[in-house]
């Protein structure tokens, strides 16, 4: 059964930057399109990014212009490179398949980005 473990979260200052990974055991990781979500506590998680096989992407208007979703299947990895971060970006952020692209794998226990100053 596929794995996901997030990481690289952290405290960052508004205006920082942080790069998360995260890692996906198991095959066939290439052909998947995969996401990159965030929650915060008392609400539901909210998709951020995704970047399907061929290597294009999507992103929900709020962080447009200021993060990357980028893939290495070779690696089985997948990256969000976040820039200018703001304090409503602090979040747990989550990867998974998105809904709509195949089953969810199980959550990992997802990575802490918390902005302030």
């Amino acid at each position: 059964q596929v794995q996901l473990v997030e990481s690289g979260g952290g405290l960052v200052q508004p205006g920082g930057s942080l790069r998360l990974s995260c890692a996906a055991s198991g095959s066939a990781f290439s052909i998947y399109t995969m996401a990159w979500y965030r929650q915060v506590p008392g609400k539901e998680r909210e998709l951020v990014a995704l970047i399907r096989s061929s290597g294009s992407t999507n992103y929900v208007d709020s962080v447009k212009g200021r993060f990357t979703i980028s893939r290495d299947n070779a690696k089985n990895l997948v990256y969000l490179q976040m820039n200018t971060l703001k304090p409503e970006d602090t979040a747990v952020y989550y990867c998974n398949v998105p809904k709509g692209f195949g089953f969810a794998w199980p959550w990992g226990q997802g990575t802490q980005v918390t902005v302030s100053s």
